[in-house]
């Protein structure tokens, strides 16, 4: 299959320059022969890679929201195979992120995060799982020297390719990584936003795209992706406490993350508390969770099936703001006096 190159045409759009490059395949931007209207195309460098990209975009084309990059046209079986989608005026997520090495205004990462939560949100309900939530993967459509003004509306998630539909996975033409674990199981995605159950080539579902939603909260807020027990508010003075919870039951185990990347929108809100009844003090009761009934003891300060703040004051510890339980004496995470 030869490679496309700038001023060939595919369907009614000239190429013009190329956008990016991936294992398999390639994205260019181009514009209408005869309308002065832009697009980006992606297209296979590799044949048997035909068919992921027809897979891509059946999946995408479905998903319609302000949030979601638009699939506008298919054709696998052109001489030039090609998926053609709406172009984004602006710079991903990955590049800001490198241009702000102490992180972004708090202002513009809850815009941002409530952005991409949306369009999770909008997937996850059409059953698509993306597995490859990433910077590189969220384009902003909107100006990197004013990013402090940026709203939601402007957050712009894009490559589905690896995303899970109805139990068949869709393997991108742009995937980041192909690897293989210690029992000898495919997975694919880039390692650094990988949940534990999708490195370890396990059953996935909506959460694992949430988990990765916790390393970009993170990594907007602080510069660099977390590597420890501390919260973004323990290396940056200005990161309000609602943000770090947020992080906190984004970027845990996977019994105790938000259900739904609605749930984790909601937390992001003025209140911020996800859905359901206020917390109750005295924690539990009659031993279960007042939101999703599972067992709790009462020295929890949540609930470790669905996040559910169980008291009306939490407990932080002094030196890296985890959350020990109400009975410990020293935080589990660092050792504090408590």
């Amino acid at each position: 299959m030869s490679n496309p190159k700038v001023g060939d045409r595919i369907n009614n759009y000239l190429l013009e320059e190329l956008a990016g490059s991936g294992s398999f395949g390639q994205v260019w931007r181009a514009r209408h022969h005869m309308f002065d209207e832009l697009v980006a195309i992606k297209v296979p460098t590799d044949a048997q890679y035909v068919r992921n990209l027809q897979r891509e975009g059946v999946a995408v084309h479905g998903l319609k929201h302000p949030n979601i990059v638009r699939a506008l046209d298919l054709d696998p079986y052109a001489e030039i195979p090609y998926l053609i989608m709406e172009y984004v005026d602006g710079p991903s997520l990955r590049e800001v992120i490198d241009a702000h090495p102490k992180g972004l205004p708090v202002p513009a990462v809850q815009e941002i995060m409530r952005g991409l939560l949306a369009a999770l949100e909008v997937a996850h309900g059409a059953g698509l799982i993306h597995r490859d939530v990433k910077p590189a993967n969220i384009l902003l459509n909107h100006p990197a020297d004013q990013i402090v003004t940026i709203t939601r509306d402007a957050v712009k998630v894009t490559d589905f390719g690896l995303g899970r539909v109805g139990g068949t996975t869709t393997a991108s033409i742009m995937q980041s990584g192909s690897m293989l674990t210690e029992a000898g199981k495919s997975i694919s995605g880039t390692l650094a936003y990988m949940s534990p159950e999708q490195k370890a080539a396990q059953e996935i579902d909506a959460r694992t795209d949430l988990y990765a939603c916790g390393v970009i909260l993170y990594e907007m807020l602080v510069g660099e992706r977390p590597s420890g027990v501390e919260t973004p508010g323990a290396l940056r003075s200005d990161v309000p406490a609602l943000l770090d919870e947020v992080f906190r039951q984004s970027y845990t185990r996977l019994e105790r993350r938000y259900r739904s990347a609605t749930q984790m929108l909601e937390a992001l809100s003025p209140a911020g508390r996800t859905s359901g009844p206020p917390p109750l003090p005295g924690g539990a009761v009659n031993g279960k969770c007042p939101e999703c009934g599972g067992a709790v003891r009462g020295e929890h300060q949540f609930c470790m099936h669905c996040g559910r703040q169980l008291v009306e004051l939490v407990r932080r510890c002094p030196s890296c703001h985890s959350y020990p339980d109400r009975g410990h004496l020293y935080c589990i995470h660092c050792g504090t006096e408590l």
